[in-house]
């Protein structure tokens, strides 16, 4: 190869990445569940039948790749748009261009859009028209769940596929061939690397097969030719490595739901594992620590109260001294909770009672439940026949109505028999006892 080929278009000057992007199916590494033999994908395109689709999977699985190949296994034409910079002018420039190919010479348009869940639904809408109609067929690619993200209009007309984070074996086997190849890869620079160096490389890498190569590239940039690369410089290359955290979305969900849910489940350890993996991609430890007092609310309540107090000085601690003190006071906090007794008794009730609130009008006080500051209002009857409750034997006045007088009296909160809630249980069985056998109760709870 001449100097001048290096820099010739689509040659050595691309990234690494886009260079070993595979020129067929073969080369394609993962996703075996959609490609491999018998599978949904592949049986589409040996038949010929390709239709409008949305790739939805993590950054670096091969989503524009696999457009790119079902684009020349169709010999269709193949526009690309992303979503982040393009308007509706795009989206119809991109129907012209189908419609020339189709009239000129009959080829099929595929119109490829990237980060496909930025589109708004006026864009999104724009060309809905021209995938029924069949004037295109639309492939989106996204990293955001398709139907929180989509508008039904578009999700009713494509197939879903999910792509995965590549393996350990595939990320090896690419980079195998990207050490190897002398056309596309860096075969010609004879480069070596350690197995430890391999194996920190690719878990590195987090499935992400662009960041693999990326990595990769970095580290042949620094060898001469003929060089083996080691664990020292690829820890050099690693000092700030983040494990995959999308901030706010699919990713960042499914690992707090991950957290709560161990937390609830009474496993401290693998809540310490999603907290660790959170910290460890980059998650604010102050929204952690908003919803680990959410826990202790929801989850633990009254059965062990002192863990709302606990989560909030953890909280306080991180307010006040930042990492990696704060970090820490939240990993306590968040194996206190899950060694606590459960009870989302206090969360039903709440929940229980503003379904009531909403399905019902604006009910007034009743009379004896109201202040009487003036003379007019203690005329009216506000405040009489109220019962001080400190004058009653236990201080509980027995058969005392609270609800508003149109509202039959509720139960709403069912201590569990864990925790403090069994002796709060206990008490509450003996206040609706006292209840039962006053002679001043005028109505039946309601459960």
């Amino acid at each position: 190869m001449s100097d001048m080929d290096q820099f010739a278009p689509g040659k050595a000057h691309q990234p690494l990445a886009a260079r070993m992007r595979p020129k067929g199916l073969d080369e394609y590494a993962g996703q075996q569940h959609l490609l491999g033999a018998g599978r949904p994908l592949r049986v589409a395109l040996e038949q010929g039948a390709l239709h409008s689709m949305i790739f939805w999977g993590p950054p670096g699985v091969g989503k524009t790749t696999l457009a790119k190949l079902l684009a020349t296994l169709a010999d269709a034409h193949f526009v690309t748009i992303s979503a982040v910079l393009a308007g509706v002018k795009e989206i119809r420039q991109a129907v012209e261009q189908a419609r020339q190919h189709a009239a000129q010479n009959g080829r099929q348009t595929i119109l490829f859009v990237d980060e496909v869940h930025r589109f708004n639904k006026a864009q999104q809408d724009a060309f809905l028209p021209y995938v029924e109609d069949g004037t295109l067929l639309f492939i989106g690619a996204t990293t955001e769940n398709p139907s929180f993200e989509l508008n039904n209009a578009l999700l009713s007309r494509a197939r879903v596929y999910v792509l995965k984070s590549l393996d350990a074996e595939a990320l090896e086997v690419l980079l195998h061939r990207a050490l190897t190849d002398d056309e596309r890869g860096l075969g010609r620079h004879r480069l070596t690397i350690t197995d430890e160096a391999r194996s920190i490389l690719v878990s590195a890498a987090d499935g992400d097969a662009r960041r693999l190569l990326n990595l990769l590239e970095i580290a042949a940039d620094l060898m001469p030719d003929g060089g083996s690369i080691d664990v020292e410089l690829v820890g050099d290359l690693l000092n700030d490595n983040r494990r995959r955290f999308d901030k706010g979305g699919e990713a960042f969900y499914d690992q707090i739901s991950a957290l709560h849910k161990s937390v609830r489940g009474s496993n401290p350890d693998a809540s310490l594992y999603w907290y660790a993996r959170m910290i460890d991609g980059g998650c604010d430890p102050l929204y952690i620590a908003r919803r680990v007092v959410r826990m202790a609310s929801e989850d633990i309540g009254n059965a062990d109260p002192r863990a709302l107090t606990l989560c909030l000085n953890a909280w306080d601690v991180q307010e006040r001294l930042g990492s990696p003190e704060g970090e820490l006071a939240i990993a306590q906090a968040i194996v206190y909770l899950a060694c606590a007794p459960k009870s989302n008794a206090v969360y039903k009730a709440y929940k229980l009672a503003l379904q009531d609130v909403a399905g019902q009008p604006s009910l007034e006080p009743p009379l004896h439940l109201r202040n009487a500051p003036t003379r007019l209002m203690k005329e009216l009857g506000y405040g009489q026949a109220y019962r001080y409750a400190h004058d009653e034997p236990e201080a509980y006045a027995a058969g005392e109505d609270y609800f508003p007088e149109e509202l039959d009296p509720r139960r709403y909160y069912q201590p569990v028999t864990r925790g403090l809630e069994l002796k709060i249980s206990q008490k509450l069985d003996h206040l609706h006892q006292l209840d039962a056998a006053s002679p001043n109760k005028r109505r039946q709870d309601k459960p």
